[in-house]
């Protein structure tokens, strides 16, 4: 009942991490208050694991870490590495939200040994694109490119298409800063198709945005553009985002701007400018009034062009809007030219050119930087490899010097006889090795079959047991409105049916058999989905022995409905491809 408790706290922690955080702050500390009345170090790991991470949403990563470590403390006495990796890759996702990257990196990395000490595959392709996100945000693009390629080969062989497609969103944007866009669009057009096949309406209308940003220039892409720029305003005001709606808008303009219709996006641009809930966001303000200062110097209205580009200028410091300040700038400076104001055009192509120049310097920078990293990684790796083959070296040596010695010693002869017995001896050892190994393995797969013959027959045992519960209460149904074959039967109906009760000891014979037999399945499971349930732990075992759904109904006593819907919970929760056949996927296991 207890452990019921810590189950439900789990779930209602997720509920509501995303829309009451001071909730969720407390169920994690019930969380920890119960693991410490049941004495079970795991549920207390959990809560400071929770805990932990709503300090995270909080922005207060200073709690955030003293539970992390609290949390790591208890899974280094359980040498838990899978346990131990996830805490580290979620401190650096802290240290990565408050810019301090190389601290990111750090915890990262350590995540990365834990998880290969786990033979965690998956997890290891986690921490490949996370690392891949550092190098993108530090600038070093071939360096991101690799991590998430690696962490893309892993999560395409595991079938993980939701990491997958986010993965894809990193290498879109790398391939993106890399001004690769025929890569970055192609990329973006995969993670279409995947939210369009999953039905994800409001990650569709996102990822058609992207697209657009990227593709619009490209003249010879405008049907497909006019199209994706329709589906995107249909969906964005179907699912009624207003960030989306805007989006729809200013591709539009974009679109329009691109193909010469000027007076159409101007209108667009002055639209968006007039909605109430623009006036105190000063990011939009800055954007806004630079396209339609860009519309207006297109349509030689230069007076007024001036007047939004300035307005522009104004916002986009308030924000520090660098990316945007260099266009701003060139743009009034070619206005200025316009009106023949040289003097005005020369002060902000000045600006302009200042500001693109430490542009260039920083990519020059980050470059030299990635160039570094990627020197002293390769000299790491060569150390290495030469302190492994010195090792070996050594070894040889030892081994010949000792040889030497011999032969010095007792002379060519008496060497011959003792590498003649070593030899003997060493043939013999095998010999009796290969005995003792068959033997092994034929007790071993005589243990095997016997297991397995007792699993069969727990789960007809089970089977059963719950056929005749059925039975039983469905005779219970016939007589209970006769009163007197009521009294004769009730007290003995009872007996039979506490005695015939299906109880958790016969669950975990049937576990212990079936984990020894099908080689560790509920930690290979949880491998894949760790806050995966006992009960759906449960549900696939009994898949994995090829149970039927009327059968698995009746042995957990619910509807048929039921067992469908639980297999649908547990194919989502190990994140499976609706093509996917689970119990075809879990006899793979």
């Amino acid at each position: 009942m207890d452990i019921d408790r810590f189950h439900i706290l789990n779930h209602l922690w997720s509920e509501h991490i995303n829309n009451n955080i001071e909730k969720s702050l407390t169920l994690s500390k019930d969380m920890i208050n119960l693991g410490k009345a049941l004495k079970i170090d795991t549920i207390i790991g959990f809560g400071l694991e929770h805990k932990a991470v709503t300090y995270s949403y909080m922005n207060k990563f200073d709690s955030s870490k003293v539970n992390f470590n609290k949390a790591l403390k208890i899974y280094a006495q359980r040498n838990d590495n899978n346990k131990i990796a996830g805490i580290e890759r979620n401190i650096g996702q802290d240290y990565n939200m408050i810019g301090k990257l190389d601290s990111a990196y750090h915890y990262y990395d350590k995540a990365e040994k834990n998880y290969s000490k786990a033979n965690n595959m998956v997890g290891i392709a986690d921490i490949y694109n996370s690392k891949s996100i550092v190098f993108l945000m530090k600038g070093y693009y071939n360096l991101a490119l690799e991590k998430a390629l690696k962490a893309e080969s892993i999560y395409s062989t595991k079938n993980l298409f939701m990491d997958l497609n986010q993965n894809r969103l990193v290498i879109a944007s790398v391939y993106g800063e890399m001004k690769d866009t025929i890569n970055a669009i192609d990329y973006h057009k995969k993670i279409l198709k995947y939210f369009k096949k999953e039905n994800q309406k409001r990650q569709y209308a996102s990822t058609l945005n992207l697209i657009l940003s990227l593709q619009i220039p490209n003249k010879e892409k405008n049907e497909e553009n006019g199209k994706f720029i329709n589906e995107l305003s249909e969906i964005s005001n179907s699912i009624k985002d207003q960030s989306l709606i805007d989006d729809a808008l200013e591709r539009k303009a974009q679109f329009l701007i691109a193909n010469d219709k000027i007076d159409e996006a101007k209108t667009i641009y002055q639209s968006m400018l007039s909605k109430p809930t623009i006036i105190n966001d000063s990011y939009s303000l800055a954007y806004l009034n630079m396209h339609l200062g860009e519309c207006l110097l297109l349509l030689n209205d230069h007076n007024n062009a001036i007047k939004y580009l300035n307005t522009s200028i104004t916002e986009a410091n308030k924000n520090n809007l660098d990316a945007i300040k260099s266009k701003i700038h060139k743009l009034l400076s070619n206005t200025y030219q316009a009106t023949k104001e040289f003097e005005s055009s020369l002060k902000h192509y000045k600006i302009y050119k200042n500001l693109e120049d430490d542009i260039s310097n920083t990519d020059i920078n980050n470059r030299f930087s990635e160039l570094q990293t990627i020197h002293e990684t390769e000299k790491k790796e060569a150390e290495i490899a030469l302190q492994q083959e010195e090792i070996k070296n050594l070894n040889i040596k030892a081994i010949n010097d000792n040889l030497t010695k011999t032969l010095y010693g007792i002379g060519m002869f008496s060497l011959l006889a003792i590498v003649g017995l070593l030899f003997f001896g060493f043939k013999q050892r095998m010999k009796k090795n290969r005995i003792e190994r068959e033997k092994q393995e034929e007790i071993y797969k005589q243990e095997i079959a016997f297991k397995k013959k007792e699993l069969a027959s727990q789960t007809l045992h089970l089977v059963q047991k719950s056929s005749f519960i059925q039975e039983l209460k469905e005779n219970l149904e016939k007589i209970k409105n006769s009163p007197e074959l009521f009294k004769v039967e009730f007290r003995r109906l009872v007996m039979l049916l506490k005695k015939e009760s299906a109880e958790d000891k016969d669950w975990e014979v049937f576990k212990s058999y079936f984990s020894e037999v099908h080689n560790d399945f509920d930690n290979k499971i949880k491998t894949i989905a760790e806050d995966i349930s006992e009960k759906e732990i449960r549900l696939a075992s009994f898949l994995r022995m090829n149970l039927t759904t009327k059968e698995i109904a009746s042995m957990l006593n619910v509807l048929p409905d039921s067992v469908l819907k639980s297999k649908y919970r547990l194919k989502k929760k190990l994140a499976l491809n609706k093509d996917v056949d689970l119990t075809e996927f879990l006899n793979t296991l």
